[in-house]
């Protein structure tokens, strides 16, 4: 858990703290009924203090993915919906320029390229198992909800593989971000077998230790779901008008 929820920089602020614990949660980083260690433990796992903490469990039960329970087997535990709420994640996707999706691709492909040319070096036969497991897992899945795990799971898994700790907590955060807004219900079921194709292919690359055909292909994936956002972008009312970088 330490690695999918990393501690926060500076002071952190309770609702920094439930986005962090809210996008492992609907990432499927954390499994549905999992215990989460005590408050202070947690706490300080975080880098914030018992009372932001507190605060912040107190806001995730208000969304319904975390419950209380009093007594010896007591505790707080992980309540994962099936399929996050498609409100919130439309109205984030409508705010976010053409300019910010672009920048978020971008440090994507940089990352997910390194990780799989990396993972084609050094992941183990378990990892590359884990990542045909998470080809079918997407295959087969029904719901949005399923789907941004297997997808995002198999992007961590690459990471993972690259035995790199930095480039797994990077990747997470890009996932947490893009992941959750690719499988929002407005795409053709077809969508899902491209998907499928393209990560099956990235999966074998590694398997078959080409680096390379890995990075390469890992990139054009990347590329592949900027535009998939970008058309969704403007199917939930945002526009295309791209906006200067600030150089200030």
């Amino acid at each position: 858990m330490a690695v999918f929820i990393p501690r926060l920089t500076g002071v952190g602020r309770a609702d920094e703290v439930v986005e962090r614990i809210g996008n492992a949660i609907l990432l499927g980083l954390v499994v549905d009924g999992e215990q989460l260690p005590t408050e202070v433990e947690f706490a300080g796992q975080l880098g914030v203090s018992p009372m932001t903490l507190r605060e912040a469990l107190a806001i995730l039960r208000q969304q319904g993915l975390v419950e209380t329970r009093r007594g010896r087997t007591g505790g707080t535990f992980v309540r994962r919906p099936e399929n996050p709420l498609t409100a919130p994640l439309e109205e984030r996707l409508r705010s976010t320029t053409v300019t910010q999706l672009r920048d978020l691709a971008d440090e994507q492909s940089a990352v997910s390229g390194t990780s799989a040319g990396l993972a084609a070096e050094r992941a183990s036969s378990a990892n590359h198992r884990r990542l045909l497991q998470l080809v079918e897992q997407l295959d087969s899945a029904k719901g949005f909800g399923d789907r941004i795990r297997a997808d995002s799971r198999f992007h961590i898994e690459i990471a993972i593989g690259s035995q790199s700790e930095r480039l797994t907590r990077l990747e997470v955060n890009l996932q947490a971000e893009l992941t959750t807004l690719l499988w929002l219900p407005h795409e053709p079921e077809m969508v899902v077998d491209e998907v499928v194709a393209e990560h099956h292919a990235i999966a074998m690359a590694i398997a078959e230790e080409d680096g390379d055909r890995a990075r390469a292909l890992a990139e054009r994936h990347v590329q592949r779901n900027l535009r998939r956002l970008t058309t969704m972008h403007l199917a939930v009312g945002g526009t295309m008008a791209v906006e200067a970088p600030d150089v200030s």
